[in-house]
């Protein structure tokens, strides 16, 4: 993989980083904005089609993500930051690994559960449960539950890679930028 520089993640890390969050926001977006639409309506049911294909499409990004991770070489932050640290971005990122693999599987259970297509840009996607609607109450609060946690992850991470920018004034942020911003 071609790196920029030894500061900054490759270009391959940094396109799937970015790709990635514009695609959570999105499926968060779909799911979030159906709600001013009466039910039943086109595009309520439109928006909810899109969060599923576009959530499956975060587990299949996801996927391609780890393989390039365990491959790639992780630069070093400079300053390096203390071992607790790097003990809470290690819970951090896995944390985030966990939700967009988890969230994904969760939703096609779900819908596998209650009896649903799956639908996946024209493919329909096989169940991965029986019909059961008590599993699928669980489920959908599981699902739920975990969308209201990635928000917060979501915000935690991003607040943190400012706080590294801003506040200890280390590449943390720098690394993961599609363009490298030299200090003065």
């Amino acid at each position: 993989m071609a790196r920029i520089s030894n500061e900054q993640y490759d270009r391959l890390s940094i396109t799937l980083h970015w790709l990635m969050l514009a695609l959570i926001a999105a499926v968060y977006a779909c799911i979030e904005l159906r709600v001013n639409f009466p039910r039943g309506s086109g595009i309520r049911e439109g928006l909810k089609h899109w969060h599923f294909m576009l959530g499956l499409s975060v587990l299949a990004l996801v996927m391609i993500r780890v393989v390039v991770r365990l491959r790639g070489v992780t630069p070093t932050i400079r300053p390096e930051p203390s071992a607790w640290m790097k003990g809470l971005s290690h819970a951090g990122h896995l944390a985030l690994y966990v939700l967009m693999f988890g969230m994904p599987i969760a939703g096609w259970i779900l819908l596998s559960a209650e009896g649903d297509p799956v639908p996946f840009f024209g493919l329909e996607l096989p169940p991965l449960v029986a019909p059961d609607e008590a599993f699928a109450d669980t489920v959908k609060e599981i699902h739920e539950t975990g969308g209201t946690v990635g928000y917060y992850l979501i915000g935690v991470h991003a607040a943190a890679a400012l706080f590294h920018h801003y506040m200890r004034r280390d590449n943390t942020l720098t690394r993961m930028l599609p363009v490298l911003r030299r200090r003065a």
